[in-house]
């Protein structure tokens, strides 16, 4: 077939699959934190497939492991007993803070959160789910209709009735204006209301920093005073770490360690950066909850020989390096760099995160309306300055998203923040 591969992909793909940039870019190879596209231009990767090649691009004990296994045995499915799976599942049940941990894989991160949503529903015998305002949580036709974001919600049609709670973006909203404590107390409030209103839901899910939203969080402690009140109602907390886990935040290993006080959620989604590339997701839960479906069900893909010994290396090697102390360390220097910058450019909002991962948002200068295309704008900018960086944000997609491979270098730190430093100024 003739034409151009933008002009083949547009052939033949959806419309609603979306591409960054003016002129979409084909990347062909990569190495640790750089990739390259088919012109042959290096850039600088601070987004990794979005959150998703969490070490490194080509990292050798990965590639070696994927290597290795695929010379052994490809697929076989649940049906078997598969030595890779049950490996992972050990190490990750004995990580998870989760007591009796179970552990059920899947392909992705909506998959993950649609096993999440039917085993909540299941456990509880209710179709009634919390969600948090502006959340993501796959694509799923579950996980559509709990996402509190309408920029990735195409349908109202649902299996569930969700509600939204306040209390995942700090900086906007009714209760905005309050400091950290008034505004925890604000938001549970707002929940306890709330659950005065319905029958009793199965579960709250939420993600501990917002990865579509554009990287918003509460005050430390907030899903902790949450889960007290739901623990009142027999209600579950399930935390969707796809974008937030394996040490990416830097001050923990798993992002609803901010808010541990009243113990750990009862279910765990996870995803993207545990096969560095490969297709991995998958759930953690207590036993009682995981046992809980009373039919038989298998996984075709999920926990595959090859993606689990990708994850297996990679897990490996994330913990032998500290790569989340790393992400504490190189993602507080870039923070500060960014913040030193947001500080003389006055279409910068707030510079926003936690360890690897940063969120710039960006206004209408003397505003507080976003300005999506000023984020477009930068994205651009960035890209011809040799910066691979994303986007997202709620009613607008008006933040730029950082979160760089966790092997990153202070050198590397210092070179992103530069050229945004730059793309920020110029547009």
């Amino acid at each position: 077939m003739t034409g151009s591969l933008h002009d083949r992909h547009r052939a033949v793909l959806p419309d609603w699959l979306s591409l960054y940039y003016g002129e979409p870019l084909e990347l062909t190879h990569g190495e640790g934190r750089h990739v390259w596209d088919a012109a042959g231009n290096r850039y600088l990767d601070f987004f990794g497939g979005i959150l998703t090649t969490m070490t490194a691009h080509a990292l050798p004990e990965v590639t070696k492991a994927v290597s290795e296994q695929a010379a052994r045995i490809v697929h076989s499915s649940t049906l078997y007993l598969n030595r890779p799976m049950v490996e992972l599942a050990e190490r990750i049940a004995a990580l998870s803070g989760i007591p009796d941990a179970r552990v059920f894989f899947t392909t992705s991160g909506t998959e993950a959160n649609d096993t999440a949503l039917l085993l909540a529903t299941a456990y509880r015998g209710s179709n009634q789910i919390l969600a948090m305002r502006n959340s993501y949580h796959g694509r799923s036709f579950s996980t559509v209709s709990v996402t509190g974001n309408k920029g990735w919600s195409p349908t109202s049609q649902s299996p569930l009735q969700t509600a939204y709670v306040h209390g995942a973006v700090r900086s906007r909203g009714p209760f905005a204006h309050l400091g950290d404590a008034e505004f925890t107390a604000a938001c549970v409030a707002d929940l306890r209301d709330l659950l005065g209103h319905g029958r009793t839901p199965a579960a709250l899910i939420a993600e501990p920093v917002q990865g579509v939203g554009g990287f918003t969080m509460p005050p430390d402690g907030l899903y902790a005073a949450f889960r007290a009140v739901l623990a009142e109602h027999g209600t579950l907390w399930i935390s969707d770490e796809v974008q937030t886990g394996w040490g990416r935040t830097g001050d923990h290993f798993w992002g609803w360690q901010a808010h541990a006080e009243n113990g750990p959620p009862d279910i765990v989604t996870f995803a993207k950066g545990i096969g560095n590339g490969m297709s991995v997701g998958g759930v953690i839960a207590r036993a009682e909850i995981m046992n809980c479906i009373d039919t038989n069900s298998i996984s075709t893909f999920g926990g595959s020989p090859v993606t689990m010994a990708a994850g297996l290396a990679n897990l490996a090697y994330l913990l032998d390096h500290d790569l989340q102390g790393n992400a504490r360390r190189v993602g507080g220097l870039l923070i500060e760099r960014l913040r030193a910058t947001a500080a003389q450019v006055g279409a910068v909002r707030e510079v926003r995160g936690r360890g690897l991962m940063a969120g710039v948002e960006l206004v209408r200068p003397g505003t507080e309306e976003a300005s999506p295309e000023r984020a477009a704008a930068v994205l651009e900018a960035a890209r011809e300055g040799g910066l691979l960086i994303g986007k997202g944000g709620g009613h607008d997609t008006s933040v730029l998203r950082i979160a760089p491979p966790m092997t990153l270098t202070v050198a590397e730190a210092e070179e992103g923040a530069a050229v945004l430093d730059r793309a920020l100024r110029t547009v």
